[in-house]
């Protein structure tokens, strides 16, 4: 069986530099990536009818940003994967499904308030996941450095 390393992406640039240590583990380990995104389902109120406030996400638009990513080194196997559920469950999901050796994400590392009402995907998984758990935290200073490339 193929080793396989699951990566989760939000799309964040907290995902994108744990990417480069997914795709280098994936190399060393000669394994392959699953790129993974878990669309959340729409908000529903206790009545069950949908909350129609916000704008419900174009699966084709983000089909196509999952395809987007990939690891810049063109020798590392993936395959990409897009599903639907608690971002969480989903992950630990299909880490079991494919009996993956490792899962490798990014984390924005809230904390204080903003963590209890964002909850952490990132410690959900490390607590239920089926194998080792790689948490990439981007530093301030990088990341401020990234989110002001891209506005360039």
């Amino acid at each position: 069986m193929a080793k396989t390393i699951v990566f989760p992406t939000d799309f964040s640039t907290a995902s994108d530099a744990a990417l480069e240590h997914a795709a280098a583990l994936a190399k060393s380990s000669g394994a392959s990536l699953l790129i993974v995104h878990v669309e959340e389902p729409p908000l529903a109120y206790g009545g069950g009818e949908l909350y129609y406030g916000l704008p419900e996400p174009d699966s084709t638009r983000i089909l196509t940003m999952l395809e987007d990513v990939k690891p810049k080194d063109i020798s590392v196997p993936f395959t990409h994967r897009l599903t639907m559920g608690d971002p969480a469950g989903e992950i630990v999901r299909i880490a079991e499904d494919e009996k993956a050796e490792m899962i490798v994400l990014g984390t924005h590392g809230r904390t204080g308030v903003t963590r209890l009402l964002m909850g952490s995907v990132a410690e959900v998984v490390v607590r239920r996941a089926p194998c080792p758990v790689l948490v990439y935290r981007e530093t301030p200073a990088r990341l401020a450095n990234a989110k002001a490339t891209a506005r360039a």
